[in-house]
């Protein structure tokens, strides 16, 4: 059952679940005392399929597009904290791999998603 728009939303579906598995980095990045770094990947896991259902929530599709746009950055935020930790060797190449991946594919829907909206705006 959704109660909620953004439930149906794949984009939404597909933040949610990737956002999980960054906050898996991050408790580890805890459990190791680098707090600072897992803050700021908590932080930026959670902001993607935050603004996506934040901004389903818009009264026009021109304000949800704008949280869209939030979105799609965060996608990047991520990204840049992903090189970072692979950098500092407290990510796997394979990790880094994956999550780069998975963060594109996530950025080209939100794009995709963005676009399907201004037809109308």
């Amino acid at each position: 059952m959704n109660l909620f728009r953004f439930q149906s939303l794949e984009i939404w579906q597909l933040a949610i679940e990737l956002g999980s598995q960054l906050c898996e980095i991050a408790e580890a990045l805890e459990a190791k005392k680098k707090y600072r770094f897992a803050e700021q990947l908590n932080g930026a896991a959670l902001s993607i399929s935050n603004n996506i259902a934040e901004g389903s929530g818009s009264n026009s599709k021109k304000d949800f597009s704008r949280f869209l746009d939030y979105a799609h950055r965060s996608v990047f935020e991520n990204a840049n904290i992903l090189f970072l930790l692979h950098l500092r060797k407290y990510i796997s190449d394979e990790q880094l791999t994956f999550f780069l991946e998975e963060l594109n594919k996530l950025a080209r829907k939100i794009n995709s998603f963005q676009k399907y909206l201004s037809k109308d705006i």
